[in-house]
């Protein structure tokens, strides 16, 4: 007992620098996100004000969100209701089926 809970101590500690590796990941992504988007506004400013070229820059964004935000919807209309269906006939089946053999 002693030797699975060193070991599940141990594994736990892994798995929870693994998980803040990840987000520290997750953080420098968006950052570098962010940098890639200044860096697009900084080209377009070179033939365009900066004001111009971080209002397309701004819009295309706003567009990309709104395609993804409607995609997303579709996708959650699609899946129907969060409960699992199937599963809770197949349940209601069964205790039918126990209930009629514990009346015979």
């Amino acid at each position: 007992m002693q030797l699975a809970r060193s070991e599940m101590t141990q594994k736990g500690k892994r798995f929870g620098k693994g998980g803040g590796l990840f987000g520290a990941a997750g953080l420098v992504s968006i950052l570098a996100a962010q940098a890639l988007v200044v860096t697009c506004i900084a080209a377009l400013a070179l033939a365009l004000p900066v004001w111009a070229a971080a209002l397309i820059v701004t819009a295309v964004l706003a567009a990309a969100a709104g395609v993804a935000a409607v995609a997303g919807k579709k996708q959650i209309a699609r899946a129907g209701t969060p409960a699992p269906e199937q599963t809770i006939d197949s349940v209601k089946a069964d205790l039918a089926e126990v209930k009629e053999k514990a009346h015979r």
